[in-house]
């Protein structure tokens, strides 16, 4: 357990347009160590509450306008992604690890005690070595945000991931694929988890209760009971 367990979460959000940043600023929103959360994003989220702040930016590759505003912060659950399906190579790159790194980048210098924990996928290729083009560049992503003065950064590899009920940026296709959950969770659980687990595995990693740089889903899977079973008692 590291020094900092425990302590006030001061989060940034990326992504919370979409399903994984909503589940994860969801978790947060639930969780009693998160006491502030900024989230960034191009379109407003929906979401009001009084420990959320929200800037609406449109420039990703450009955060000099609001660098100002970005300080003060100890963790950032970088849930901003998009898939390699139908796109082009050059395109992919850039919005994947050139947007990633200067979002990371800026963040380093601003706060360099951030726990930095980043939304790659299962089958990322550390080497950059093999054959899968998207699984090399996220490697490449997690390799190169691994060597950026952060206190630390955490790569979560998660495979299928089941929506939180009733949250509003769940994809589509879960509504038809959601029946293989319960037989991928039996037969192969590093494969398979949960967005409330991923959320809470997020948490974790912030708070100091996990060292492993990299999480694959039973990792996830491990880390969100520990959190889940660190709270306290509901009234």
């Amino acid at each position: 357990m590291d020094r900092n367990a425990n302590q006030r979460i001061r989060a940034i959000i990326t992504g919370t347009t979409g399903m994984v940043g909503e589940g994860v600023l969801y978790e947060c929103l639930n969780h009693p160590s998160v006491e502030a959360i900024l989230v960034i994003n191009r379109k407003p989220c929906g979401y009001t509450h009084p420990r959320v702040t929200e800037i609406i930016h449109a420039d990703f590759f450009n955060f000099s306008p609001i660098k100002d505003r970005l300080s003060g912060y100890n963790a950032c659950f970088f849930c901003l992604g998009v898939s390699s399906v139908g796109m082009k190579p050059d395109e992919y790159y850039r919005l994947t690890y050139t947007l990633t790194l200067h979002v990371a980048e800026t963040l380093s210098r601003l706060n360099p005690d951030m726990r930095f924990c980043y939304v790659s996928g299962g089958g990322t290729d550390s080497s950059e070595k093999g054959k899968s083009r998207w699984a090399r560049v996220k490697g490449k992503t997690e390799n190169d945000l691994m060597k950026l003065p952060f206190q630390k950064v955490f790569a979560f590899r998660p495979g299928f991931i089941k929506p939180i009920p009733g949250l509003k940026y769940a994809h589509r296709f879960y509504r038809y694929i959601g029946w293989l959950y319960p037989i991928g969770r039996a037969l192969y659980p590093n494969g398979f988890c949960t967005l409330q687990e991923v959320g809470l595995a997020m948490i974790g990693c912030a708070a100091g209760v996990y060292e492993k740089s990299i999480l694959e889903g039973k990792d996830i899977i491990a880390l969100a009971k520990t959190v889940h079973d660190m709270l306290p008692p509901s009234d």
